[in-house]
C-alpha cells in the first residue's frame, strides 16, 4: 500500500503512514489518528469554513416561504412555548388534550427558540437548518480523523447536497434531529474504537438514547453493527469490551428512559392523551404504531386499524417492498444519487484493508472499522426501509443520508491514493461511470425537467472515466483536472434537486424533495390520511387527477408549489372527498380546486395539510378565549393546528392526527362542555356545500377507525344538540349555546 505523503497544500493528500515523519501533537495512547491530524494543507481550513457556509445558505435559503411547513407539529411547538407542561409531554395544544404521536425531543429546540424569539415560520425552522450545518460539521469530523481533510470535504459536500437531507433540515418533522443524533452516535463510537475509550463510548449510548426520544425505536436500527464491530474491533481485552459496551447500554437507557419513566409513572387522569396509542401508553405507541407495526404493516389507529390498503405482503398500500426499493421511482431522486457509488466503496474499502490487524491500534486497523461502522449503519437501514411493510415515506431515507457520504468520501480518498495500481484505477473510472449513468436514469424520471442535465451529466462524467482511467500516464495535474469534473458530473443532479427543492413551498405532512417524477410522488408528496390512517399513493379516489403538473403546466406554478385541478375534472363535485370539498378538502377559489392545504379545507378533510384560516374564524376564536381551557375543539389534529396557529389559542384535536385516538371520551368531552372548558366545536366546509370534517366522521370517514367511534359519537352528539353556524367558510357550533337554551345537555 502506498504510504508516501504529497506536499500538505494537495487536494487528495494520501492517508497519513504509519509513523509520522515528524513530531505532532501528542494524541491518546494507542491512537491511530495522530498522523491524520498532523499538520493541515493551506487550504483546508477555509475549504472547512466555505462546506459549512454554503451548507448554511443553501438551509436557509427561502426557509420562510415553508410557513408553518407541518402544521401538526407547529402547532406542538406553539403549545410548548405557552405551557411548559405542554413542552415536556409534546402536547399538541396548550390546554394538554393530547400528545403528538412521537417523544417530544424534536420539538424541544424549536419550542425555545419560539420562546425566545416569537411565534413564526423562521423561528420554527430555523433550528433544522442549525441541526443540518451540525450535521455536516460532525461529519466532516469523523472523517477527517482517520481519511484525512479531502475525504472529509467530499462527505460533506456529498450530504448537504444530497436531496432529502435539504427538504428535512428545512423541515419541522423530527428526522433532522435524528439525523444529527445518529451521526454523532458514530462519530462518538469511532472516537472509541480509536484506543478503547470508556468515555465515548458512553457519549455514543447518551446520543441514542436521546434519539430514541426523538422518533422511537428507529434510532435503535444502527446498533446491532455498531456494536458488533466495537465487540470484535475495539483494541483492549474482550472482557473489557464487553463491560465498556453494558455501560454504554446503562447510559442510553438513562439517556432515553427517564422521560417515559416519568410519563408511565404520572397520573394519565393529569397528563396528556399519548397520541397514536390506544390504551393512553407510551410503551404501547413505541411497540406498535411507532415499532413493529412499521415492520410488519399492523398499526393499530392508522390504515384502517391496522389492515393496509391492498392487503396481502409487498408492502401493501405503501409500495413495493424489496431490495430495489430505495431506488424506485418516488424514493430514488431523495436519496440514491450517490448510493451505487457507496455500495462499491464500502467493498472495496474492505478489500482493501482486509489484511490488516483485527483491533483498531493501526491507521488500517481503523480504517478497515471506519468503514464497517459506516457500512454496517448503511445496511442495516437500508435494509429495513426495503421491506418495512408499514407506513413509510420517503423522507424517512434522510438517515441514510450522512453513512453514504461517508462512504463516498472515505472510499473515493484510499482510492486516490491506490490510483497508481490497475484495479484502483478501474473501480475509481468506473464508480463514477455508473454514478453518472444513474443520474442520468434518475433526472430522465421527470419529465421536462432541465432536459440538457441528464446528458451533460452523462457526458462529462462519461470523459471523467475515461479520464482517470489514463490519469496515471498523463500526470498528476490532468488526473486532478479529470477528478474534478467527475465530482461535479456526480453532484451536478443532486445539486439540481436541491436548487428545486430550496425554491419551492413545500408543507403538509408528506413532503418529498424536487421536481414530479414519473411514477412517484414528487414535489409536496401525494401521500394522504383518510379513513382512520392514512391513503398511500395509487389510492385516490376514482376520477382525481394523479401525480403533479410540471412547471408551465395548467396549474403548475413553480416546482413544488400546490397542484390545482380544473373545476369538472371529477373533483369539482367533491365525490370521494370529506364533506364534499373537492380535490383533497380544498374548497376551490376562481374556478380551481386546490390541492393539500390550500385555500379552504387542509387535504382530506383537513387532516392532510390543514386548513386555510381566514380573520373570521380568528377573531371568533380569539374573542374571550381567556376563559376557556380550549377555544374550540375540531377532529384531526392538522385540522386543529391550522386553528390554533392562526389565533394563538389552544385547540383541542379530538381523535389526535388521524382523528382516531380514543381521546377524549364522549363522557369527558361532555364533562369540558359543561364545566365551560370549551368554547367551539369546528367543522368544515360550509361553503363547498357538504358537512365538512364533522359530517364525515359521524358517517365513518376519518376518524372512524380504532378508536374513532370516540370522534364520531363526539360529533353527532354535538350536531344534535348545537346550533351551527358559519363562520369563515367553516361550521362552528357555540358549545356555551346549546339548542334547549338552558344548559349544555348530557
Amino acid at each position: 500500500m502506498t504510504t508516501a505523503v504529497p506536499p500538505m497544500d494537495s487536494p487528495f493528500p494520501e492517508r497519513a503512514p504509519t509513523a509520522p515523519a515528524a513530531p505532532t501533537a501528542p494524541t491518546a495512547p494507542g491512537s491511530a489518528a495522530g498522523a491524520a491530524t498532523a499538520g493541515r494543507p493551506r487550504w483546508e481550513r477555509p475549504a472547512y469554513v466555505a462546506l459549512l457556509l454554503a451548507t448554511a445558505v443553501l438551509l436557509l435559503w427561502n426557509l420562510g416561504a415553508s410557513g408553518y411547513a407541518n402544521s401538526f407539529y407547529s402547532a406542538a411547538v406553539q403549545a410548548g412555548s405557552e405551557s411548559w407542561k405542554a413542552f415536556f409531554f409534546g402536547s399538541s395544544d396548550a390546554g394538554n388534550s393530547i400528545t403528538v404521536d412521537k417523544p417530544p425531543a424534536a420539538l424541544w429546540p424549536m419550542a425555545l427558540s419560539v420562546r425566545l424569539f416569537g411565534l413564526g415560520g423562521w423561528q420554527i425552522l430555523v433550528p433544522q437548518a442549525l441541526m443540518g450545518v451540525g450535521t455536516t460539521a460532525v461529519l466532516h469530523a469523523a472523517v477527517r480523523r482517520h481519511f484525512g481533510p479531502a475525504a472529509a470535504l467530499i462527505s460533506g459536500t456529498v450530504f448537504a447536497l444530497t436531496p432529502v437531507a435539504a427538504l428535512m433540515f428545512r423541515f419541522n418533522n423530527p428526522d433532522a434531529l435524528l439525523t444529527l443524533l445518529l451521526t454523532v452516535t458514530v462519530y462518538c463510537v469511532l472516537r472509541a474504537l480509536d484506543g478503547a475509550h470508556t468515555k465515548w463510548l458512553v457519549w455514543a449510548g447518551v446520543a441514542v438514547g436521546f434519539a430514541f426520544l426523538t422518533k422511537t425505536l428507529q434510532a435503535f436500527v444502527i446498533l446491532p453493527p455498531l456494536a458488533l464491530v466495537y465487540a470484535v474491533c475495539a483494541p483492549t481485552r474482550l472482557r473489557r469490551r464487553l463491560g465498556q459496551l453494558l455501560l454504554a447500554g446503562a447510559a442510553m437507557v438513562v439517556a432515553g428512559g427517564w422521560w417515559v419513566a416519568i410519563v408511565e409513572l404520572w397520573p394519565a387522569s393529569s397528563r396528556p392523551y399519548i397520541g397514536g396509542s390506544q390504551n393512553n401508553s407510551f410503551l404501547e405507541l413505541t411497540l406498535g404504531y411507532n415499532g413493529l407495526g412499521r415492520i410488519n404493516g399492523d398499526e393499530t389507529g392508522s390504515v384502517g386499524g391496522g389492515a393496509r390498503p391492498g392487503g396481502g405482503g409487498g408492502g401493501g398500500g405503501w409500495g413495493e417492498t424489496g431490495i430495489d426499493r430505495l431506488f424506485s421511482a418516488n424514493i430514488g431522486g431523495q436519496i440514491s444519487w450517490l448510493l451505487p457509488a457507496a455500495l462499491v466503496m464500502l467493498v472495496t474499502g474492505l478489500v482493501i484493508t482486509w489484511r490488516a490487524r483485527r483491533a483498531a491500534d493501526s491507521l488500517e486497523g481503523m480504517a478497515r472499522a471506519a468503514f464497517l461502522v459506516w457500512g454496517g449503519a448503511l445496511l442495516i437501514t437500508a435494509l429495513v426501509f426495503s421491506y418495512m411493510q408499514g407506513i413509510f415515506h420517503e423522507y424517512y431515507t434522510v438517515a441514510l443520508a450522512p453513512f453514504v457520504a461517508a462512504l463516498v468520501g472515505m472510499g473515493v480518498a484510499m482510492l486516490w491514493e491506490e490510483r497508481g495500481g490497475k484495479a484502483a484505477a478501474l473501480t475509481l473510472s468506473g464508480t463514477l461511470a455508473l454514478t453518472a449513468w444513474w443520474s442520468y436514469v434518475l433526472l430522465g424520471r421527470s419529465a421536462g425537467y432541465l432536459p440538457w442535465l441528464r446528458w451533460t451529466v452523462l457526458a462529462a462524467g462519461l470523459a471523467a472515466a475515461a479520464g482517470l482511467l489514463v490519469g496515471a500516464r498523463l500526470g498528476r495535474r490532468f488526473a486532478l483536472g479529470a477528478a474534478g469534473l467527475g465530482l461535479a458530473a456526480a453532484l451536478a443532479g443532486p445539486l439540481a434537486y436541491c436548487l428545486t427543492t430550496v425554491d419551492s413551498t413545500r408543507g403538509g405532512s408528506i413532503v418529498t424533495a424536487g421536481p414530479a417524477v414519473s411514477g412517484g410522488r414528487g414535489g409536496m408528496g401525494m401521500g394522504m390520511r383518510f379513513g382512520g390512517g392514512e391513503l398511500p399513493p395509487g389510492a385516490f379516489p376514482q376520477g382525481m387527477p394523479q401525480g403533479r403538473p410540471q412547471q408551465g403546466q395548467p396549474g403548475g406554478g413553480a416546482q413544488g408549489g400546490p397542484r390545482q385541478f380544473p373545476r369538472g375534472q371529477g373533483a369539482a363535485a367533491g365525490q370521494g372527498f370529506p364533506g364534499g370539498q373537492g380535490a383533497l378538502g380544498g374548497r376551490g377559489a376562481r374556478g380551481t380546486e386546490n390541492f393539500a392545504g390550500g385555500p379552504g379545507g387542509g387535504g382530506m378533510g383537513g387532516l392532510l395539510g390543514g386548513t386555510k384560516v381566514g380573520t373570521e374564524a380568528t377573531s371568533a376564536l380569539r374573542k374571550d378565549a381567556g376563559k376557556y381551557t380550549w377555544a374550540a375543539a375540531a377532529v384531526g389534529a392538522q385540522n386543529a393546528a391550522s386553528y390554533q396557529l392562526a389565533s394563538g389559542e389552544p385547540v383541542m384535536p379530538i381523535g389526535g392526527f388521524n382523528g382516531s385516538d380514543p381521546s377524549p371520551t364522549l363522557a369527558q368531552f361532555q364533562e369540558y362542555v359543561r364545566s365551560g372548558r370549551i368554547h367551539y366545536f369546528i367543522g368544515e366546509g360550509a361553503r363547498a356545500g357538504g358537512e365538512g370534517q364533522a359530517g364525515q366522521t359521524a358517517r365513518g370517514g376519518p376518524g372512524a377507525g380504532p378508536g374513532g367511534g370516540t370522534s364520531s359519537a363526539i360529533t353527532s352528539w354535538i350536531q344534535a344538540n348545537y346550533r351551527s353556524t358559519t363562520v369563515g367558510g367553516a361550521t362552528f357550533y357555540d358549545l356555551t349555546a346549546p339548542l334547549n337554551g338552558t344548559s349544555a345537555p348530557s
